[in-house]
C-alpha cells in the first residue's frame, strides 16, 4: 500500500497549526528520530516525519537506493498539499533528499513561503568517492558505530541488525551514488547546521551549501560530531522556533495526513 499514510507521520498532530515542518532522516533513520521535535514545537507547528521504505513498519518494502527517486515519490505527494508556510528539515542523507525535494516543489510555482535546513551534510556538489555501500554487512555495521546515533545501539542485537542492514544498504547507496545536475536557480533560502567534528562534513564544506540557496543563507556550527543534534538539541530547538516565528504564520488546513 504505497499512499501518503505510508511516507508521512503526523508525530505529534497539531490541527490548525500556522506553520508545517516537514523532517527527512538520514541513512538507516526513521520518522520517529524527530518525535521530540514534534512533541517540542506542538501546536504551534505541525512536525511531519517521512519515513522511508525498509524500515519499522515498512521494513517488509524493499529499500530505494536513489536519492532521485525517493526525491519523486515524496515530492508527488506534497505537491498537493494545501499551500502554507513551509520548512523541510533534512539530516545527513535526509538534507540531500529534503534539498531534491525542495527543487521540486519549486518547480512547480514560484511563490510559497519555503525554508530548508541541512544538517549534517556538505554541500550537494562536492563529492568524496565514500563506498559504504559496497562493503560487507560487518564494514557497514563498523560505520554506523562510528558515526554513533541511536542505530549504533541497535547494533548489539543480531536480530535487530539483520533487520536493519538491508535499509542501511540501500540509503548508503543512494547517498553515495548521488550526483547533483544543476538545474535553475536555488529554490529557497538555506540555514545548515553540522558539527565542528563531523567527519563527514567539515565546516567549510557546509559553507558550501551558500551556492544552493537563495538569501538569507546562514550557517550554524555546533560543538560535536555527525550526531551533533542530539547533544544541542535545546539550541536547535530553540533555533527552530526561532524561524517560526520570524517567517510568521497562517493557517494551514493540514496534508490529508491523518
Amino acid at each position: 500500500m504505497d499512499d501518503e499514510k505510508n511516507w508521512f507521520r503526523r508525530l505529534a498532530p497539531a490541527d490548525g497549526a500556522g506553520h508545517r515542518l516537514v523532517c527527512f532522516p538520514h541513512a538507516g533513520g526513521a520518522a520517529s528520530y524527530f518525535l521530540p521535535v514534534a512533541r517540542a514545537l506542538a501546536p504551534e507547528v505541525d512536525v511531519i516525519g517521512v519515513q522511508y521504505p525498509g524500515r519499522q513498519d515498512r521494513r517488509h518494502e524493499p529499500g530505494i537506493g536513489d536519492i532521485g527517486e525517493l526525491a519523486d515519490l515524496i515530492h508527488e505527494f506534497m505537491r498537493t498539499w494545501t499551500p502554507g508556510p513551509l520548512t523541510l528539515f533534512g539530516h545527513s542523507m535526509g538534507a540531500v533528499i529534503a534539498y531534491e525535494v525542495a527543487r521540486r516543489l519549486r518547480r512547480d510555482g514560484p511563490g510559497g513561503p519555503l525554508h530548508l535546513f541541512a544538517s549534517g551534510r556538505r554541500a550537494p556538489h562536492l563529492q568524496r568517492g565514500e563506498m559504504v555501500h559496497l562493503r560487507d554487512d560487518a564494514g557497514i555495521a563498523a560505520e554506523v558505530r562510528a558515526l554513533g546515533g541511536t542505530e549504533s545501539l541497535l547494533l548489539e542485537d543480531p536480530e535487530v541488525l539483520a533487520m536493519i542492514l538491508p535499509a542501511l544498504r540501500s540509503d548508503y547507496r543512494a547517498v553515495e551514488t548521488y550526483r547533483f545536475v544543476a538545474d535553475g536557480p536555488p529554490p529557497c533560502p538555506i540555514t545548515v547546521l553540522t558539527g565542528d567534528r563531523d567527519p563527514h562534513t567539515t565546516v567549510d564544506e557546509a559553507r558550501e551549501w551558500a551556492g544552493h540557496s537563495r538569501d538569507p543563507f546562514d550557517l550554524k556550527v555546533f560543538p560535536g560530531g555527525h550526531f551533533f543534534l542530539s547533544s544541542n538539541a535545546t539550541e536547535v530547538l530553540a533555533l527552530l522556533s526561532d524561524h517560526v516565528a520570524a517567517t510568521g504564520s497562517s493557517r494551514v488546513t493540514g496534508s490529508r495526513v491523518e
